[in-house]
Parts: C-alpha cells; structure tokens; sequence
C-alpha cells in the first residue's frame, strides 16, 4: 500500500477522538504537514446542536480547522447520500491544496462513505459488502480508538452529565420549536433531555457505543489503539509514529 494520504480515527461515543485529533495535529504541523479534519459524525453536521452532539468547541476549531460540521439546518432531512460527496469534496480539495485530511467521527457508514465510493441510491445487491471492503478512494490509515467497556461507560456517563450540564437542552428545545428534521429528532438526548431523563440518555449512549464498536471490530485495515489510562498526547504520538513507518 502506498503511504496513506488520509489518517481517519474513529471509535465509540466518548472515547475522546477530537482530543486525540487535535493533539495529532499539532503533532503533524511540527513536521512540517497542513492538517484539517473532515466530520463523518451523522449529527455533528447539523447546526445549533454543538452541545448536545460533543462537537469541537470554536477554541478547537480555532486550533485544527474542522470542515463538515455543523452547516446543516436542523430542519433539515439529510442522508449519507447527502453526505458522501460533500465528504468526497472536502478531502479532494484539501489533497489538492496539500493538506492532510484528518476523517474524525463515530458514525460508520458516514465513515467508509467519507473514505470510499460507496454504492447507495438505489442500493444494488452486494451494497452491504461494500461497507466493509478494504477499497479506498486513497491511500488511507484507518485508527479505532478502543478502550476497557467499564472505563468506556464511565466516560460516557460523565461526558451525558456534561451535556446536560452545559446547556444542551435549550439547544434541543430550539430545534423542537423549528420544526426538526426525521434524524435530527433521533439524536441522543433528544428525547430524554426535555423530559429530564438523564439516565435513559445516558443508557442510550451506552448502546450507541457497542454499535459503534461493532462497526470498528468489522472495518477493514483499522489499527487498533487502547488509549484507557493514557493521554490524548500520548496516543497522538502513537499514530503518528507510526504514519511515519
């Protein structure tokens, strides 16, 4: 395989991707590389729900420019369909702007549809095989962010405190008064927050996660790396010691 263009990371809910993928980034521009980080999270694109969906702060985006995230209206339907060449554009032209595209989220399908030519409307047989081919558009490093499950719950419930705590549900009840688009109304907290469910957002997050997980022990060509116990710093170095092998 040629030298990988594209680093993708992804993982579970709560795992601590964008930390990780700023620190990479700082990491990479010491070497002398152009970083942007590209969102494949399904509702991170969506605009006003920054709290509730765990998107980059504007202070992180201040420091690794984030492309994706955030531009969709919440009252908006919008599909991997959608997604897929908006993906394929953002990556093209930061390749050709001589950037290295950082693909970072939780969202699978959004994932290989970010990082491959994927076949979906209408869906012909075999489409389903096609989500874990190794086949990329580029030469591609793909890096799960794993961590021990009790640890990993721990994190989630704290980061749902968190949300809850920072305001998240004024965000949601601003999207309910506009009209809300059949995915965004699916949204983690979407449901609970309102209704002062904290516990049941909390035990939905928990499942999203070994969902997640599922897709990360099926992608093909994925580094696994255990970040339990570790600094997003120190897993940054990994990944990108190990670009330069």
């Amino acid at each position: 395989m040629s030298a990988p263009l594209i680093v993708a990371l992804f993982g579970p809910t709560g795992v601590g991707k964008t930390a990780v993928a700023l620190e990479l980034a700082d990491l990479l521009r010491a070497r002398g590389e152009d970083p942007v980080a590209v969102n494949c999270d399904s509702l991170q694109v969506y605009a006003g729900l920054e709290r509730l969906t765990g998107a980059a702060t504007a202070a992180e985006r201040a420091r690794l420019e984030h492309r994706l995230l955030g531009f969709v209206a919440v009252t908006d339907d919008f599909s991997v369909g959608d997604y897929m060449p908006l993906a394929h554009a953002a990556i093209d032209a930061a390749l050709a702007a001589g950037r290295r595209p950082l693909v970072v989220g939780g969202t699978g399908l959004y994932l290989r549809a970010a990082l491959a030519d994927l076949s979906l409307e209408p869906a012909p047989p075999g489409t389903e095989s096609e989500l874990w081919s190794p086949q990329t558009r580029h030469p591609t490093a793909i890096f799960g962010l794993t961590m021990e499950r009790a640890a990993l719950y721990a994190r989630i419930d704290a980061r749902v405190e968190a949300i809850a705590a920072a305001g998240a549900e004024e965000e949601v009840r601003a999207a309910v008064a506009l009209g809300p688009g059949r995915t965004v109304a699916k949204a983690l907290g979407f449901r609970e927050l309102p209704a002062g469910d904290i516990e049941g957002m909390k035990r939905r997050s928990r499942n999203y996660a070994r969902r997640q997980m599922v897709w990360l022990r099926k992608l093909p060509n994925l580094t696994r790396i255990d970040v339990g116990g570790r600094t997003p710093t120190a897993v940054a170095a990994e990944i990108a010691a190990a670009l330069s092998r």
